[in-house]
């Protein structure tokens, strides 16, 4: 059985047109089934700030009020996943985009309000493998922006990308093997932020605790990882942490997650 590739890719890669569409010409190179999850931060907030409203932030994520939902799902599932598309029908690659309400394909809860509020905050609890099989087997590539749904409310729910990418792969690896590639600005999980050759090559429950104890692995990088680990439990065959730039290259030359 023919494997499939569930890639994500960065917001500071997304941020940047030229690596962007560097990244997507990569993309649409690549070779068999596939599906691209991704997010857009700070473009969400320029335009926030644009029409006069701040965004809040609470341990570096982002709180979603009403005003801020409205603005995420114009920015990631229209704007940016459009966008993209665009991109990639250019390159020849037959993409659809879509978000979590589409389809039915990611059903999610709205999180609770304690011990923090962070507003409609998505945590994903269903991913609909049937909407996901036919658009990959009639030949689409899907581009899934984090936005989800609350079927009881219908309320759309922002969701954290690097956990739309492992609810995607995990639901997926219930039918075909399944390949995570969480593609970013750097070459993999870094022993030195500040050195580009200090990457980890393999990290495994034990070495990530002692690098979460160390304070080597920290911030964004957690839910990162979190989300990688939870993969692999869950029957996802490879997960790797890597560069953008280094989608071709055999292996990623980047960081592996291993049991």
């Amino acid at each position: 059985m023919q494997s499939i590739k569930v890639i994500k890719i960065g917001g500071n890669v997304v941020d940047n047109p030229e690596k962007l569409q560097q990244f997507l010409r990569d993309f649409a190179s690549l070779e068999g089934p596939k599906v691209l999850i991704h997010g857009g931060g700070k473009v969400a907030t320029a335009i926030s700030k644009g029409l006069g409203i701040e965004a809040r932030m609470i341990d570096g994520r982002r709180v979603t009020d009403a005003e801020t939902l409205r603005i995420v799902t114009m920015v990631y599932a229209g704007l940016i996943n459009k966008n993209i598309v665009a991109s990639l029908q250019h390159q020849g690659c037959n993409a659809l985009g879509l978000c979590g309400a589409d389809g039915s394909l990611i059903q999610s809860r709205k999180r609770a309000a304690t011990p923090i509020d962070y507003g409609f905050v998505g945590d994903p609890e269903r991913f609909n493998l049937d909407t996901a099989t036919a658009l990959i087997d009639s030949g689409l590539v899907p581009i899934v922006a984090p936005i989800t749904y609350e079927p009881v409310s219908g309320a759309l729910l922002n969701t954290n990308a690097d956990t739309v990418a492992q609810t995607v792969a995990v639901g997926l690896a219930a039918r075909y093997p399944v390949e995570l590639v969480y593609c970013f600005e750097k070459r993999g999980v870094l022993r030195n932020v500040d050195d580009e050759n200090s990457v980890i090559e393999r990290i495994d429950p034990a070495l990530y605790e002692e690098l979460k104890a160390e304070g080597i692995v920290a911030d964004g990088m957690l839910p990162k990882l979190d989300n990688a680990f939870k993969a692999i439990r869950s029957g996802v065959s490879s997960v790797v942490i890597c560069a953008a730039e280094n989608l071709t290259q055999p292996g990623y030359g980047g960081t592996t997650l291993c049991k």
